[in-house]
């Protein structure tokens, strides 16, 4: 079995990506705090709501990314999947309590 381990660096990259402009835009304040005024200005709106949803939001900064490979339709929607799914299960790893640590 042939493995492209170009294709392979550039989905770790891109996944790399993805969860960190998604954490970016859900949950950090950015530069200036240019981010957290945005998400406020959204408001409850659809885009707001979306702004505060890492998962939801995972999706949609993938798609550009998507575009970095040059696949057919079809392993294109399975990459862009991948690549939110990818950032999904970083985003729930970073969260997890460190259990070595004793309580203070």
């Amino acid at each position: 079995m042939f493995i492209d381990l170009q294709l392979c660096w550039l989905f770790v990259l891109c996944t790399l990506a993805t969860w960190r402009l998604t954490h970016l835009l859900a949950r950090e304040d950015g530069p200036g705090d240019l981010i957290v005024r945005l998400r406020s200005q959204l408001g409850t709106s659809w885009l707001g709501a979306m702004m505060d949803c890492f998962f939801c939001l995972s999706l949609w900064v993938a798609v550009p990314l998507t575009w970095t490979f040059d696949l057919t339709w079809p392993a294109s929607l399975l990459m862009w999947l991948a690549m939110s799914g990818a950032a999904c299960l970083l985003e729930r790893v970073s969260n997890w309590p460190n259990r070595h640590q004793p309580h203070l």
